[in-house]
């Protein structure tokens, strides 16, 4: 059971943190291959410093992709972050491609021949969670801290807040009784801005951006509400620190309140199952506690290189669950092919869908028309109602 009263915290990083600018280079690429092959396979990771941008990896796709267009498409991506500083524009940056045909060896494990399914394309264990502490099914402190920093950047973009720059980070504490989340003891935000704007000026431009995201009554007490607690942050982005690809994996996910099997996602296209499994394990949690089956669901799932089935399915309802836990993962297994062919085909993952995932978090968010975020569809809940009756 949940314990009854405690403080849980979760941090987030918006578009424009160093590690994030990498992320969002490496998705534009996987978006780039695969609108151009659904079936092209992609691993290219990003590593980001002053004025200076390198990508390597392994991909295998049409021969039309050259690198002047993946240098085209790095820098706009990090044109529309927002990047035109003299330590770190989109124009002027210095970009290297170090980007090679994917290894034989690994194409021969992982791709489809025969009798032979197409296998994972690595080994590892990827987890899912869903809870009912938000809307979204997901922890409240990442909720909230992912959309104090979204609700920021609409602002920069739109004109509304243009003395802000792109780097920004979030923190956020909540209190917990009954296993429930009640108000928040803390806010921490830290947010990158034009030199002529004192602290106390970004103090007031973030705090009605906390205030609308925080439900009424949960904002924490104004000691504890800390806005740049530095001073000072004009020196920001990758100029003030080197990013690299898949370094934030923890806000990816669940902000540290469920496990996490230690693979990033992004750069990788969805024969990876560090992406494509942990996409699915989210789907499979969140439909078992949108279906009421229990009020918090634990999924995970177990993979071998070049191998099909997944090795395990678990699953804990941590006390919560309203069925049994071993016949809910044979129903789950009946519903949804856990293969890698079957995840891609049943979420529709093979489209340029990826760029998007690259900040506020790969979860929490709403299911899109051009199938982004298919893995947030509560779809199966009508079938497991009616299989739990």
């Amino acid at each position: 059971m949940a314990k009854g009263s405690y403080i849980f915290t979760s941090e987030s990083v918006s578009e424009g943190h160093p590690d994030k600018v990498c992320d969002r280079i490496s998705d534009a690429i996987v978006d780039l291959y695969l609108g151009h092959d659904p079936q092209a396979r992609v691993a290219v990771e990003t590593l980001s410093t002053t004025n200076h941008i390198v990508l390597a990896g392994e991909v295998r796709g049409p021969a039309s992709i050259t690198p002047d267009l993946i240098e085209q498409v790095a820098r706009s991506a990090v044109r529309d972050i927002g990047y035109e500083q003299d330590g770190f524009h989109w124009q002027t940056a210095k970009v290297d491609i170090l980007v090679h045909a994917q290894s034989a060896d690994i194409a021969v494990g992982v791709d489809a021949a025969g009798n032979k399914d197409e296998g994972a394309g690595d080994q590892g264990i990827m987890f899912g969670y869903a809870c009912r502490e938000t809307e979204a099914l997901m922890p409240a402190p990442i909720h909230f801290s992912h959309a104090i920093l979204k609700s920021l950047a609409e602002a920069r973009h739109s004109g509304a807040a243009p003395m802000l720059g792109p780097d920004a980070k979030s923190q956020v504490s909540l209190r917990y009784e009954n296993g429930r989340p009640v108000g928040a003891t803390s806010v921490v935000v830290s947010t990158q801005h034009d030199a002529s704007v004192s602290q106390e000026e970004v103090r007031e431009i973030v705090r009605p951006h906390v205030l609308n995201v925080l439900p009424e009554g949960w904002m924490c007490p104004e000691p504890e509400f800390y806005v740049n607690p530095t001073g000072r942050f004009v020196i920001g982005g990758p100029d003030g620190d080197a990013g690299l690809t898949g370094r934030k994996i923890i806000v990816d996910t669940y902000g540290g309140a469920a496990p996490h099997g230690g693979g990033a996602f992004s750069g990788k296209d969805p024969t990876k199952v560090d992406r494509s499994a942990a996409y699915a394990a989210r789907y499979l949690a969140k439909n078992v506690v949108g279906a009421e089956l229990a009020e918090r669901c634990t999924i995970q799932l177990a993979y071998a290189i070049g191998v099909s089935k997944p090795l395990a399915v678990y699953i804990d309802t941590h006390g919560t669950g309203r069925v049994d836990e071993e016949r809910l993962s044979h129903v789950l297994q009946e519903l949804v092919n856990l293969s890698p062919r079957g995840i891609r085909e049943h979420l529709g993952l093979n489209k340029p869908i990826y760029a998007r995932t690259s900040a506020y978090g790969h979860f929490g968010r709403s299911p899109e028309t051009d199938g982004g975020f298919s893995w947030e569809k509560l779809d199966l809940v009508p079938e497991l109602r009616s299989y739990f009756g």
